[in-house]
């Protein structure tokens, strides 16, 4: 294996010291549980895995030189559409980058190796992309993040972070594999539900899904994933898994992981998974991912957002949340990056519609539970969808907050009644978000004004198709009356 550490990767400075042994040590792991495949992947510009599967004799190869892959990935949209005319010479990032469909560089993370316990001769890697020349792509998502955390570690500090997310589970009825509906994008599944709701956290409820449960627990506990609880949420056949505490890359991998993990698994059980935020389904409810964020100190551990004895904000928190509201409703265009995920933002739901915090209010955008003396003192942000891309979401708490502390910002009072304030509403639609976005000098500044350009290209293409598309609504509403 020594080849490894001779090879191009380690040439380029791509994978240092540590990395090539720990590269080592997944080798020889995947020769002594006698797996076959690997698949190697990468987290697009929608959270969505994607990649090649190779046989184990091809790994250390991969290792060695990185895997080619074709740069057009980057370019589509979520009906996996090609949105940028890649036969010029130009797609608006200077001669010749990522154009011609031209292959580009995946770069494998040997600590993010896994062995999949639903396909168990399979392992799982993640990898960050590149040039082929070796030079980093502005455009991959973990490099985003990535970025983000440097900036944050400059300061002393580091962001902990625990993940709630919900999604549904339903039994497919038809699954829709006629010629006709493989389209772009293809026909989703005809659906039943697995259990009733609107019967929150009711036992009855949790039993009808067990079976679920206990598969999609075994198996995150199986790839090393931090699972804390299991809960049946409001909505009918709806489901909650919490996480404990984890640093913002780790916890990003874990959602491409437990999201890949969840669809697949109960795929293999019959059943389809979405996380799609507000599924068409009668008597649904949108499902939300709340992300619970404070900050240590990265010397000494402590919580910088535990209260004075007062109970007053510590001047971190107040400037944490301060930063995220200032930038919300630029930040929705990341946080909630689909046409469906506005259509949670609906008063009265458990979700939130205006910019605003309050203590322990799950009404509020960003929800305080900050006690003096609790070493747990953290904020919740219950903005996201669950659709939302991991590294994007996490790196864009990251910037607005330090945004927030870096400018002295103060938290203004905290909401009491979120239904019935003053404060802005958070974007309507995604196309608002895409227009805050794109105007936004800070994430020019923060992300890159290419990065910002690439995002909202893609995006455009995707609210553009539903612009296009006839509804039922506009069926329902105009085809008798005119």
């Amino acid at each position: 294996m020594s080849d490894i550490r001779d090879g191009r990767l380690a040439k380029l400075g791509l994978l240092d010291g540590d990395q090539l042994a720990l590269a080592e040590d997944v080798i020889a792991r995947v020769e002594a549980e006698g797996l076959e495949t690997v698949r190697v992947l990468f987290a697009d510009q929608h959270g969505v895995l994607r990649g090649k599967t190779v046989v184990v004799d091809a790994l250390p190869s991969v290792f060695r030189s990185g895997m080619a892959i074709t740069s057009t990935l980057l370019l589509k949209d979520t009906s996996h559409r090609t949105v940028f005319p890649v036969w010029g010479d130009d797609i608006g990032f200077g001669r010749g980058t990522l154009t011609g469909a031209a292959d580009i560089m995946m770069v494998p993370d040997p600590s993010t190796f896994r062995i999949l316990p639903w396909s168990p001769h399979s392992g799982w890697l993640l990898c960050d992309l590149h040039h082929t020349d070796g030079t980093p792509i502005p455009f991959s998502a973990r490099r985003i993040l990535r970025q983000a955390i440097d900036r944050l570690a400059a300061t002393g500090r580091q962001l902990v972070c625990g993940l709630e997310v919900e999604f549904y589970v339903f039994q497919v009825e038809q699954p829709r594999l006629d010629h006709a509906d493989g389209g772009m994008p293809a026909s989703p599944p005809e659906t039943s539900l697995l259990s009733h709701g609107y019967q929150y956290l009711t036992d009855a409820r949790y039993d009808a899904l067990e079976d679920v449960m206990d598969e999609l627990r075994r198996a995150c506990q199986a790839v090393g994933l931090p699972v804390r609880s299991m809960e049946a949420e409001f909505g009918p056949s709806q489901c909650e898994f919490t996480f404990q505490p984890d640093g913002p890359m780790n916890h990003a991998d874990a959602m491409m992981l437990f999201r890949s993990l969840v669809k697949q698994v109960t795929a293999g059980m019959g059943l389809h998974a979405t996380f799609m935020c507000r599924p068409k389904v009668e008597h649904g409810m949108a499902s939300g991912w709340h992300l619970h964020q404070s900050l240590v100190d990265a010397k000494t551990g402590d919580n910088l957002f535990i209260p004075d004895d007062d109970g007053a904000l510590s001047s971190t928190a107040s400037g944490w949340i301060a930063g995220l509201l200032d930038h919300a409703a630029e930040t929705c265009f990341l946080t909630t990056p689909t046409v469906n995920g506005y259509k949670r933002y609906q008063a009265f739901q458990l979700a939130p519609d205006r910019i605003q915090w309050g203590r322990d209010n799950k009404g509020a955008m960003i929800r305080g539970l900050m006690t003096p003396g609790d070493a747990a003192s953290r904020i919740e942000n219950r903005v996201a969808e669950p659709a939302a891309n991991p590294y994007l979401y996490f790196a864009s708490q990251i910037l607005s907050g330090l945004d927030g502390l870096e400018r002295r910002l103060q938290a203004p009072s905290p909401v009491e009644n979120p239904y019935d304030s003053d404060a802005a509403s958070l974007p309507k639609s995604l196309i608002a978000a895409i227009d805050r976005f794109e105007a936004s000098d800070f994430y020019r500044d923060r992300l890159g004004a290419d990065v910002v350009s690439w995002l909202t290209r893609i995006k455009r293409a995707e609210w553009e198709r539903y612009l296009m598309t006839v509804s039922e609504w506009e069926q329902r509403e105009y085809f008798s009356l005119f």
